[in-house]
């Protein structure tokens, strides 16, 4: 019995051992990557908005019908902003810096104050007593149970699919990345500052040559198709029904990013548009992974295959999971939790 412990040990040790060695291989940037994606995402992007304030003159059906692969070049663009937070993308410091703000500007995203709240979510992926900031707001049964109305009210608007995906990114990229937070760092501050000056900048260029109607005309259609998806792939990640929340003290971050962020596995075309973040688990494991490896890696790590699996079809269940149940170690809805009120059978 002694040696059968013993052996497992020795396994998970071994596995664990595997894993780093593996993880360490794909943490090195390719400029020559990182070179090709820029060029097939930002050039592909700018044609498709100059195509969208030409089509103005043709059909504004046809302008919309371009705004689908515009965003979905822009989701991509948002991707290398990503890595570039993470200084995963690039070599260059600089370099990253210099193209995170570029690519900001396309998501009307400050790079310093977005890239901090950011690795705050990486540091409290899981963590029950570090949730807010950098994360979608999620109750545990036992917070809304002791909420006042009013709290739980606004909680399910918040957490209504039509408000989170239609309101939630236009509310968070034109309005509240306007601002600094609270605790924001001097460098942080002047990056929001900055980007302000360059959208004031951008749009009133803008508005001079092809008029604040058309511009509105096209931008507005990108910016909800884009900020849709990138909300979608970035709460699919996080809320589903076996997901991982801990206590600070018995919170295990290897743990979390494992079973914390799901494996969303997509079709070829939508997981190239999304940079590859749908492995986000392999993200979370080493975030200074670049998205043109982590299929890559990925690959590499079939002892991860256990990962919770998520594809189109069924990270639609995700929806409607909304609380975290601690007794149980699920999120669950707000149905499941009104029948257990009634003492009806959960459906699990």
């Amino acid at each position: 019995m002694i040696d059968s412990v013993a052996s497992e040990k020795l396994d998970r040790k071994s596995q664990s051992e595997r894993i780093r060695e593996v993880i360490a291989q794909y943490r090195h940037p390719s400029t020559a990557k990182a070179s090709w994606q820029l060029v097939n995402t930002l050039l592909p992007c700018l044609a498709m908005w100059v195509l969208m304030f030409l089509s103005l003159h043709v059909s504004y059906w046809l302008t919309l019908l371009l705004a689908i692969p515009t965003a979905a070049f822009v989701v991509r663009s948002f991707i290398i902003f990503h890595d570039c937070g993470h200084g995963s993308f690039l070599r260059s410091r600089r370099a990253m810096q210099i193209i995170g703000f570029f690519t900001g500007l396309l998501t009307l995203t400050p790079t310093a104050s977005w890239w901090a709240d950011h690795w705050r979510h990486h540091a409290s992926t899981g963590d029950l007593d570090r949730r807010g900031v950098g994360d979608v707001w999620m109750m545990t049964v036992e917070d809304y149970e002791s909420s006042p109305w009013w709290l739980r009210l606004w909680y399910r608007i918040y957490r209504h699919p039509l408000f989170m995906f239609l309101f939630g990114p236009f509310f968070v990229f034109v309005i509240v990345q306007r601002f600094p937070r609270p605790w924001a760092k001097k460098r942080e501050v002047l990056s929001v500052i900055w980007m302000n000056l360059a959208l004031v900048a951008v749009w009133t260029t803008l508005a001079l040559t092809v008029g604040i109607k058309s511009y509105l005309m096209v931008h507005l259609p990108v910016l909800v198709l884009s900020g849709m998806a990138g909300f979608w792939l970035f709460y699919v990640q996080h809320n589903f029904e076996f997901a991982y929340w801990r206590k600070s003290p018995e919170h295990d971050g290897a743990q979390a990013a494992l079973t914390g962020s799901s494996y969303f596995a997509l079709p070829r075309v939508l997981q190239w548009f999304s940079g590859n973040i749908g492995f986000h688990h392999i993200h979370h494991l080493s975030p200074l992974i670049p998205n043109y490896s982590l299929e890559s890696c990925h690959k590499q790590l079939p002892e991860l295959n256990n990962v919770v699996k998520l594809n189109l079809r069924t990270s639609l269940r995700s929806l409607s999971l909304r609380l975290w149940d601690q007794s149980t170690d699920r999120l669950i809805s707000f149905g499941e939790l009104k029948r257990r009120r009634l003492g009806e059978p959960s459906h699990c």
